[in-house]
């Protein structure tokens, strides 16, 4: 009963963010989540990618997909699935996303795992795979 109750939640969650226009977000983030830790996982995965899905207009979302994917950084490595929330290890090299691509907060970018990634500098965190 408890674990159907999770699954219910699991599957409406991203639903839910689909109406608000963050669905892209949610529903991402509930696949690699449900990938990564199953029905709890999806859960997760969904509310944090329904609010980052939510940071990036569509318009900032294609400037910053033609910027990053025109740039030839090398990728590196990590053990770890790359899904947003995320924080990039240390030794993974972040670079300035330019005032000229106009998005409306500071994200930096990395290549992971032969991936591009938009990035909080703070946190380091994944906010964005950009495909």
């Amino acid at each position: 009963m408890r674990l159907a109750a999770i699954g219910a939640l699991a599957i409406g969650l991203p639903l839910a963010g689909c109406a608000s226009g963050a669905g892209t977000g949610a529903a991402g983030g509930a696949v690699a989540g449900a990938a990564v830790g199953g029905p709890v996982g999806a859960v997760v995965g969904g509310v944090t990618g329904a609010a980052v899905g939510a940071a990036l207009t569509p318009d900032e979302t294609t400037r910053v997909r033609t910027y990053v994917v025109a740039q030839r950084h090398p990728s590196v490595r990590v053990r770890d699935e790359v899904v947003v929330g995320y924080p990039l290890p240390r030794n993974v090299r972040l670079y300035p996303v330019p005032a000229s691509v106009g998005l409306s907060t500071e994200y930096r970018y990395a290549v992971v795992n032969n991936r591009r990634v938009l990035v909080e500098p703070d946190t380091r965190e994944v906010v964005y795979i950009i495909q």
